[in-house]
């Protein structure tokens, strides 16, 4: 028994030795450590406000005045598309943007139901002549459009849009509104953006200034001007009306499911308003008795 206390006694000792061992080695290398991770702090602090520097110093959207955000009326989580600022819209387009400016993955069956019924949209196509064949004899030959073609490109190929456009090639505007930043923001300031170049900026032959455009100098002329159309339903042909109306429709032809879009996500959260609370009840209800019960096993 003397034995045993002996070794415990002797144990404990050692023990308390090795922590007075271990504090006094913690405590040199903690202070040792506050030091290492000071400077390697300061340094990293350092590090990146240089590389913040450097990166805002050349960084290209400085040089770009970013749009305003504007109150769209379909900007809300449960308001649509305005038919008939889209119907004005792809009269802009038609009247004005489409001398330059494809839209290759629009049909002119995309148009029925949304702004236009099925017969006014058939008159529309036949208005445009298609390149079809070959026929038996193995030419190629024109036919009116039908609603299954898409809109008309204004060029044969691209060499010939660059040709025409001072090397500058128009972009497609079936997707612009998404593939631009700040949407349809962005289509509209641009519009509507057009100034004279300030003092100490000169522009090139063919360019024009436009704060909204990277880097400034577009190639793109002004195209919007007051009564540069005249609208069927007799709406004001202003530049802003103009600008306002051909960006919902550009906005429509990048996602024309938005309309849907917005009434299936209503749809999913009326339904989760009913039945998450139900599931909520009826998992409680079920599981709180295997919960609390208790089991016993027998020996």
């Amino acid at each position: 028994m003397a034995a045993i206390f002996r070794k415990i006694g002797t144990s404990n000792l050692l023990r308390g030795q090795a922590e007075k061992l271990h504090g006094k080695n913690f405590s040199t290398t903690s202070r040792k450590a506050k030091i290492a991770l000071g400077a390697g702090a300061a340094l990293a602090v350092a590090g990146s406000g240089t590389v913040a520097l450097l990166h805002h110093s050349v960084y290209a959207s400085d040089l770009i005045l970013h749009p305003p955000s504007m109150p769209w009326s379909h900007g809300g989580l449960l308001q649509t598309l305005d038919t008939a600022s889209v119907r004005r819209g792809y009269e802009v387009y038609k009247q004005v943007c489409a001398a330059c400016h494809s839209m290759n993955y629009i049909a002119f069956r995309n148009l029925v139901n949304v702004t236009h019924t099925e017969e006014e949209a058939k008159t529309l196509a036949k208005e445009v002549d298609v390149v079809d064949g070959p026929n038996e004899a193995g030419e190629m030959f024109t036919r009116p459009g039908k609603l299954s073609d898409y809109f008309p490109n204004p060029y044969p190929n691209e060499e010939a849009a660059r040709d025409a456009n001072n090397g500058a090639l128009p972009p497609d505007l079936s997707y612009i509104v998404l593939a631009r930043h700040g949407c349809e923001d962005y289509i509209f300031s641009l519009l509507t953006g057009y100034v004279d170049a300030p003092a100490g900026v000169t522009m090139q032959e063919g360019q024009y200034y436009n704060p909204y455009f990277p880097g400034q100098a577009i190639g793109m002329a002004q195209a919007l001007y007051n009564e540069i159309i005249e609208y069927e339903d007799g709406t004001p042909a202003t530049q802003s009306q103009l600008a306002k109306d051909v960006s919902t429709f550009l906005r429509w032809a990048s996602e024309p499911q938005h309309d849907y879009r917005k009434e299936l996500g209503f749809k999913v959260l009326c339904l989760g308003a009913i039945f998450l609370p139900l599931m909520a009840y009826h998992y409680k209800r079920v599981f709180s008795t295997l919960k609390s019960t208790k089991i016993h096993y027998k020996k």
